[in-house]
């Protein structure tokens, strides 16, 4: 793709990023086939190449964004399935991210959307406040069909029946490996996942310590910039990420920082391009090559045989470990070898429509694209859904009375962890 940024602009290195990402795309139109906002809406500008044109015209121009690419931007889930599928390596991810801080900036939204976007930047990240957010949306749920906004709406629905209690795993300590230490490991804990689920990370520590692995979890750790960043809030989650990068550079030597929120993963592996040009360069690119997902690294250092437990698993491939981190075969490997039998969605690389807060602000199209997801999955008459992400198993959940659950849950499970929870009426 032509583009005609000045010697001015190409000074910016935000800029001079978008432009090289520009450059590659030829228009070929591969990217349309597998983006779920262009197959729920049918508009070419909710296509991967249609936002690229729109965001090509905003940044030349140096316009303040106006509300039509607004709403074509916000639409887009960053799944990076047009990631997976382009034949001439656009870095969409990239791109999007600097259109939405672009967008932050420029551009001045109603002010229903600003509180919108306010409060979840505000709440979300924080596992105490998120609880209590949660508390109040369920003595909402009464009144919930009264609210005068689809997004209102969305965001009481999405409140559990139960919240768990927090977990003590998730303060700063460390576990000793059982066993002779192999490996010395940190584990990024999460935010939402904190509140919605805790026992993923006590499997994911139990897991962890069995197969001879030290678990640190450092002090001061906390959200990992990714809601913010998808927002386009860029200094917000810069500080965040900011943050963790310290804490983990603090806790001593690793041999990797573990993530069982894909969503988390993708952003941490890409901390490296997000402080290129800053002092903390070096830190950041030390801490996002250490960054694992939980199943690459137990693909790594090797999982013994399990005990099968004679369950029928739908994989469900969350986008921002499939696309996102290219993570494909690893977690249906290990399933397999601890003896689940796994299979398959069909149309397996199109998202669930959860995509952080994207549920909650497109509500109308992450619905269709919940249904069309769960009945893909139901169509393989599982006993159990897995997933490697909180908000995918958050939105399918929503949606089936299959249990779902995390995947090192059936993990730690066969392998000498307690059943999960929610199995708790299977045989």
């Amino acid at each position: 793709m032509q583009t005609n940024f000045t010697q001015d602009q190409l000074a910016d290195p935000g800029l001079a990023r978008a432009n090289e990402i520009l450059r590659a795309c030829v228009h070929c139109g591969f990217c349309t086939a597998t983006c779920p906002s262009y197959q729920v809406l049918g508009d070419e500008l909710d296509s991967p190449r249609g936002r690229i044109y729109l965001i090509k015209e905003m940044l030349e121009t140096g316009r303040p964004a106006d509300a039509e690419t607004v709403r074509h931007i916000d639409r887009c889930l960053s799944c990076l399935a047009c990631m997976t599928t382009c034949p001439s390596g656009v870095h969409y991810m990239h791109l999007i991210d600097h259109a939405r801080a672009h967008v932050e900036k420029t551009y001045r939204r109603p002010l229903l959307d600003r509180l919108l976007r306010f409060a979840l930047a505000k709440i979300v990240p924080y596992p105490g406040r998120f609880r209590l957010a949660m508390r109040g949306a369920r003595l909402a749920r009464p009144v919930a069909r009264l609210l005068p906004d689809a997004r209102l709406k969305a965001m009481v629905a999405m409140a559990p029946p139960v919240l768990p209690k927090p977990s003590e795993s998730d303060r700063p300590q460390v576990f000793a490996a059982i066993g002779e230490r192999r490996h010395r490991v940190a584990l990024q804990i999460g935010c939402a996942q904190r509140a919605l689920d805790p026992d993923i990370n006590d499997a994911t520590i139990r897991l962890l310590r069995r197969l001879g692995c030290e678990v640190v979890i450092p002090k001061n750790l906390g959200c990992c910039g990714a809601l913010s960043h998808h927002m386009g809030r860029a200094s917000e989650s810069h500080a965040q990420a900011a943050r963790n990068i310290r804490a983990y550079l603090a806790a001593g030597p690793l041999d990797a920082v573990i993530i069982n929120t894909s969503g988390c993963g993708t952003t941490v592996k890409d901390y490296g391009h997000m402080f290129r040009t800053g002092p903390l360069a070096a830190e950041a690119a030390e801490v996002a090559g250490l960054a694992l997902d939980i199943s690459e690294f137990l693909q790594q250092i090797g999982l013994p045989e399990g005990a099968p437990k004679g369950l029928r698993v739908a994989y469900h491939a969350a986008c921002s470990l499939q696309h996102g981190q290219q993570v494909k075969t690893a977690p249906k490997d290990l399933l397999k070898r601890v003896g689940f039998e796994v299979v398959e969605p069909a149309d397996s690389h199109l998202c669930c429509g959860s995509a952080g807060t994207y549920n909650l602000l497109q509500p109308e199209i992450s619905a269709e694209l919940k249904a069309r997801k769960v009945a893909t999955l139901e169509a393989r008459r599982p006993q159990v859904i897995a997933a490697g992400n909180i908000g995918c198993m958050i939105q399918i959940g929503s949606g089936t009375a299959v249990p779902v659950v995390h995947t090192v849950e059936l993990l730690d499970w066969a392998t000498g962890g307690p059943k999960p929870r929610a199995l708790a009426d299977l045989p």
